[in-house]
């Protein structure tokens, strides 16, 4: 189970970080500052519509739930154990 939810997160990740890729740029941010738009337009899409700005929210939020679900399946161990003193 853990190695599914393991692939799923990587799954999700991937597909975030291509709707943030194809997403249509929306300010100046840093690119700009360095001389240009040329990489806007190398990752941007021309047309971004709102469903790849919701896709993305989806699916930063599935991320997150994924990460906590498959941390609450690991658990921790509360109990630090010393090497030494278990020999």
């Amino acid at each position: 189970m853990l190695t599914a939810m393991t692939v799923l997160i990587a799954l999700v990740g991937v597909l975030l970080m291509g709707a943030v890729l194809i997403q249509n740029p929306k300010g100046g941010g840093v690119d700009s500052t360095f001389g240009g738009t040329q990489a806007n337009q190398m990752f941007g899409a021309a047309k971004s519509t709102d469903f790849i700005e919701k896709a993305t929210w989806y699916l930063a939020a599935a991320l997150g739930i994924l990460c906590i679900i498959t941390a609450l399946m690991v658990g921790g161990g509360t109990e630090a154990v010393d090497p030494l003193l278990s020999q």
